[in-house]
């Protein structure tokens, strides 16, 4: 799997936002238009677009169905897509719509006969989300930190058929302090499946040394704050999967 800048739209309410450390009462609103970003980022020349409804994450349901959809099918590029995802009739629905990846959260923790379903169903088109905290897995939107390990919990999934997985350090999420390096390392290492990296990119250089961990495992990396407050270009960030 060849290495990929993702850039993000978390959408709250129908619109596009960002979190700190995963908080819903401490977004910041980038645009009032979803899809348009979908077409900027695009437009830029994305390779992929990553999409979450935060609402649903904490919900436990679609609520931002539609706009994801539309997002799918206004773009040539593929949307992975992930946020209340919790079962196989939800997991199919997306997929019917033109998301070409799922990803798995709450459900990965809670329910992983239902993830067998799905990833039988769907093979090669269902990621798994690791949030951690400290290095334990965190769900249901972030607001519930289990005592299950991110590599256990990872380890049991990739049995079951989960073909990458996307790691996301809380503490870093929308702070723009860089990435935990040291943890998405060690994570990757254990594993075999792909992981693409998420939370606390900041700079260029985050960029640059997350590459360097293709080797370890890490296949991509997903980016939102940085792109929206401009201390990242999309466009020269995207030059990165090409070196």
């Amino acid at each position: 799997m060849a290495f990929q800048v993702i850039p993000a739209i978390d959408i709250q309410g129908g619109k596009a936002v960002r979190l700190r450390q995963g908080r819903q009462d401490d977004s910041t609103v980038f645009s009032d238009s979803p899809l348009e970003v979908a077409r900027r980022f695009a437009a830029d020349g994305a390779t992929r677009i990553h999409v979450v409804d935060l609402d649903g994450a904490f919900t436990g349901r679609p609520v931002n169905f539609d706009i994801i959809r539309r997002i799918a099918n206004a773009v040539e590029v593929p949307v992975q897509a992930g946020g209340g995802v919790r079962n196989y009739e939800i997991a199919a629905r997306y997929l019917g719509a033109g998301v070409s990846r799922i990803i798995l959260g709450t459900t990965i923790v809670r329910n992983p006969e239902e993830v067998l379903r799905i990833t039988k169903a769907y093979p090669g088109m269902v990621a798994a989300g690791i949030d951690a905290k400290e290095g334990f897995v965190a769900i249901r939107g972030w607001v519930e930190v289990t005592g299950v390990t991110a590599v256990d919990l990872a380890r049991q999934m990739e049995k079951s058929g989960i073909s990458c997985f996307i790691y996301t350090d809380i503490s870093r999420d929308g702070m723009l302090t860089g990435p935990n390096f040291r943890s998405i390392r060690e994570f990757a290492k254990g594993l075999a499946a792909p992981v693409i990296a998420s939370g606390g990119v900041s700079a260029m250089g985050d960029l640059a040394a997350l590459k360097d961990m293709e080797a370890d495992g890490v296949c991509g990396v997903v980016i939102g704050r940085a792109i929206y407050d401009g201390s990242i270009s999309l466009a020269d960030a995207l030059k990165m999967e090409k070196q």
